[in-house]
């Protein structure tokens, strides 16, 4: 054992002398490689920011929530037999909130565009939200300042707002929001609350950071008729094992409200934020398939590549082979100096790439989220490893098995 230690280290020395006296071989070299793990590094840190993100976004929104709405989220129904059902009022809502039992809290939920401004900062089609002072209790929403509207100021319809974290950064770039006025569309609000941010990423409509929140009757009052918009109720189960329960329970409830008979279909929807979860891995899953094959297409070109040079290489110190053999280098020493050689090439390259996906996830994460963690580490080490023992096998193998004698003939 202690003499194969000392012909590992023996090799590795012969290695980097080689490395060494052929550097920019060996930095065009390790090119493949640098390409190959800054990918798979710098996607496996994208989709971790990414996914943190929407879990957040989720877990804010409240992920045992249930939204009874006129339109089905993933259907398979035909559109126009959804499009044609009735609108979801808020006296229907009235009615199913003195029925159900089971949930810990029930509010309304309409949304209507409008412009945003205050001063010289300006924000276009923004979402604004109404519900009542129950809707905070169906989010786990925390606030970087002041509150959420209040039953008082919910029920008179007053002209109040709460502003997403990324409206309140464009509209009070340098100040804080609280008490300020503003105009949405032409119409002055106050705002009492900015939320923190919730990172909400790919969750488009739902995004609580670019929205802000008014109480549901101001949305009737200046944007929408009554009438107009069907209304989303949202229920919040006791705990996400009770979901399947307020789900039935208030799939019954609004049959009654409704007065569907037994033998007629629901003309609403009960969805659920799995719904959402589901979409979001499929379109993560498309992306990790595409990242993948174009990481083990550059892996691959860049382990032909180390492979050919080490291919090279034995045939420029085929005398030097014939030399250790002949005073006693054992094929296993040969073999060992090549491999090493190649894994050595292979590392450099991906600790390189590792740096290089690093330093570009920190400019990502500018426009996305991205998070660097320490399995991304272990990733491009492995990587970089396994593609040095593949690449360098067949060149260390060749030269191992080289007769002494042929070999020291070579010129």
């Amino acid at each position: 054992m202690k003499n194969y230690f000392y012909e590992l280290k023996e090799g590795l020395i012969i290695s980097l002398r080689a490395l060494r006296a052929n550097k920019i071989r060996a930095a065009l070299t390790t090119l493949g490689i640098f390409i190959g793990v800054t990918s798979v590094v710098l996607m496996s840190t994208a989709i971790k920011g990414i996914d943190g993100a929407f879990q957040r976004g989720i877990s804010a929104m409240g992920s045992d929530n249930l939204y009874i709405d006129k339109w089905a989220w993933f259907s398979d129904d035909e559109w126009w037999k959804i499009r044609n059902r009735k609108n979801i009022t808020m006296d229907e809502y009235e009615k199913f909130k003195s029925m159900a039992k089971t949930p810990i809290a029930i509010a309304p939920s309409l949304w209507a565009t409008q412009n945003l401004k205050y001063g010289d900062q300006k924000t276009s089609t923004t979402i604004i939200s109404g519900s009542t002072s129950d809707y905070l209790a169906t989010t786990n929403f925390t606030f970087a300042e002041g509150r959420f509207f209040n039953e008082l100021e919910s029920k008179g319809s007053r002209n109040v707002v709460v502003l997403g974290s990324e409206v309140a950064k464009n509209l009070f770039p340098n100040l804080t929001a609280t008490d300020k006025i503003i105009k949405i569309g032409n119409i002055n609000f106050k705002v009492i609350g900015v939320l923190n941010e919730l990172g909400s990423f790919i969750m488009g409509s739902f995004n609580p950071d670019k929205q802000v929140f008014v109480p549901i009757g101001t949305i009737f009052k200046y944007w929408l008729p009554e009438d107009f918009r069907s209304v989303t109720i949202v229920v919040r189960a006791p705990s996400t094992a009770m979901i399947a329960e307020t789900k039935e329970e208030a799939d019954g409830i609004m049959r009654k409200v409704r007065g569907l008979p037994y033998y007629k279909e629901n003309d609403f929807s009960v969805n659920q934020q799995e719904g959402l979860t589901e979409q979001y891995n499929q379109t993560v899953g498309v992306i990790q398939i595409a990242g993948l094959f174009i990481t083990g297409l550059s892996l691959f070109v860049g382990a032909i590549g180390i492979m050919n040079i080490m291919f090279v290489s034995v045939k420029e110190r085929t005398k030097e082979i014939g030399i250790r053999k002949a005073i006693g280098a054992k094929r296993r020493t040969i073999w060992t100096q090549f491999i090493s050689e190649a894994t050595i090439i292979c590392l450099l390259g991906g600790f390189i790439g590792l740096i290089g996906a690093i330093i570009l996830s920190m400019i990502v994460n500018q426009f996305l989220p991205t998070s660097v963690q320490f399995d991304s580490v272990i990733l491009a080490i492995v990587i970089s490893l396994i593609t040095g023992l593949i690449a360098g096998f067949a060149p260390a193998y060749t030269a191992a098995k080289m007769d002494p004698v042929e070999a020291l003939r070579y010129e």
